[in-house]
């Protein structure tokens, strides 16, 4: 059923953005995906969000995750429908998987002091 809900909305992506969908939906993960983030880690009893550099399959993996779950939280359209404007959406620099990795990204830079606790000794 994923399956053909993703051709069903590359078809879709096709007939909106008039390119090939396949470059449509890379571009939209480099987009998406976010190159740092924050990730919790206790020291001495405090708890420090520190921002770390994101590896090429977690960037991956959070940039598909988040243009399905913005595609799942639009309303009232099929699922391809969803799918297809979010990844044309992204691959402009639009919606809500961008609005979700620029605030990973601004949390992460908020908590930049805090970098130097990123490896442990």
């Amino acid at each position: 059923m994923a399956k053909k809900i993703v051709y069903q909305a590359f078809d879709l992506v096709k007939k909106q953005s008039k390119k090939e969908p396949l470059e449509v939906f890379e571009r939209a993960l480099e987009q998406v995906g976010p190159k740092v983030e924050v990730r919790p880690r206790r020291i001495g009893g405090a708890t420090y969000q520190v921002p770390l550099e994101v590896n090429e399959k977690r960037r991956i993996s959070l940039a598909m995750r988040w243009l399905v779950q913005a595609a799942q939280a639009k309303k009232g359209l099929a699922m391809e429908k969803k799918l297809a404007q979010e990844i044309v959406a992204a691959s402009n620099k639009e919606g809500e998987a961008i609005k979700k990795k620029i605030n990973i990204e601004r949390m992460a830079a908020a908590n930049r002091a805090f970098a130097r606790l990123a490896r442990r000794r």
